[in-house]
């Protein structure tokens, strides 16, 4: 049987790209099926605002005429000039068991990335290091929460069959009611803003054109020097919130203000993916809207996605703030418990502050290097 790998050029093609996820886990209960809509703007070199500073070339494994496999490989000139680091990306693989397969989709990935003339290739983004990242190395017993990627257990295996590296771990943070340590920081919440004068308050989702600038200045300010960061754009930042808004609670995303300077900020989300998990089809209409409605109602637990503090502020204690409020509030909905995602495995901060609140690790995502040969 031969195989092939070609690239993804019509749309057809492209629907082939997005549905094979489809075929790859319908027997897994654990995966939560993604809107194909959703997929699509993601992809698209129009509509995704990634791609104004970024290209990305899909490929598909085929073999005996049926698609076995697909990846994406991804040249953010925007990235390499911020981090002065020669890498580029690649995203979005899925594929059956199969070594040979993985390897035949790697190779068309270095290549393409090669004759750009980088001499990293680091993934997995989906598709940049602002969007979903890392494979998924342990706890495949679990489905995913919102905005975080699952894979098959033997992805590791095919990763490290076909020469990557790890270059770095994620650690996703478990904090559910039998271990929540949030009593002891009512106390300890209140001396602190009295202290030092802090406050919190709710984003106005009715404008995001006031708030979204406050956003992208404290995020980029925050997390200037943390590994894989490239700053938002103005269109990346309006385009989050235009994604975000419509499914967002407006009390899990709060800016920390110091006198009156906006110094913080923190964004959470109710786990829309135990909802999501039941609308199999990845499809709203005619009968998915209905399912989303009905499960949403029933989403007992959030995820902590973001969270920024600027770097003169980082000692004060803001994220204990942040993470009280945060489950104080989630309480009174009915979810007392969460995820907290993704911490880097070198993050000894932020690391430590997660084991004093009582949560632990509880699944672990890694990127991948693999060093390209220079182009012919």
């Amino acid at each position: 049987m031969s195989l092939t790998v070609t690239t993804a050029e019509s749309k057809r093609d492209l629907m082939a790209f997005i549905k094979l996820p489809w075929r790859l886990y319908q027997s897994n209960p654990n995966w939560v099926p993604p809107l194909v809509n959703d997929q699509k703007t993601l992809l698209s070199q129009e509509k995704n605002p990634f791609f104004q500073h970024a290209h990305a070339q899909l490929f598909l494994a085929i073999e005996s005429g049926t698609v076995v496999g697909r990846i994406a490989a991804i040249h953010d000139p925007a990235y390499i000039a911020f981090q002065s680091e020669s890498v580029g990306f690649f995203g979005f693989y899925e594929s059956v068991d199969d070594q040979a397969v993985a390897d035949a989709l790697f190779a068309a990935a270095r290549k393409w990335l090669s004759d750009r003339g980088v001499a990293v290739m680091r993934g997995p983004t989906n598709p940049s290091t602002n969007d979903t990242l890392g494979l998924l190395v342990d706890a495949f017993d679990q489905p995913p929460t919102v905005m975080m990627p699952y894979n098959h257990d033997y992805y590791p295996r095919l990763f490290e069959g076909a020469g990557l590296v790890k270059a770095k771990d994620l650690y996703a943070y478990w904090l559910g009611e039998d271990r929540m340590q949030i009593d002891r920081l009512d106390r300890f919440v209140e001396l602190l803003t009295k202290r030092h004068n802090l406050r919190l308050r709710p984003v106005n989702l009715k404008r995001l054109d006031v708030e979204l600038p406050i956003f992208k200045e404290i995020y980029n300010d925050a997390w200037e020097k943390n590994w894989g960061f490239v700053p938002w754009t103005d269109a990346e930042i309006e385009h989050l919130g235009d994604e975000l808004a419509p499914v967002a609670d407006p009390e899990l995303i709060m800016f920390a203000y110091k006198d009156d300077t906006p110094v913080g900020f923190s964004l959470s989300l109710p786990d829309l993916h135990q909802a999501l998990i039941h609308v199999k089809s990845g499809r709203l209409f005619p009968f998915g809207l209905l399912k989303l409605l009905y499960w949403s109602k029933r989403v007992n637990q959030v995820r902590v996605l973001a969270m920024g503090i600027r770097k003169q502020y980082r000692n004060l204690g803001i994220d204990a703030l942040f993470y009280h409020r945060t489950f104080r509030y989630a309480e009174t909905k009915g979810r007392q418990r969460g995820e907290c995602s993704w911490i880097l495995e070198d993050n000894t901060a932020m690391n430590a502050a997660m084991e004093k609140m009582g949560a632990y690790v509880y699944k672990t995502y890694r990127m991948y290097d693999q060093a390209l040969a220079s182009p012919a």
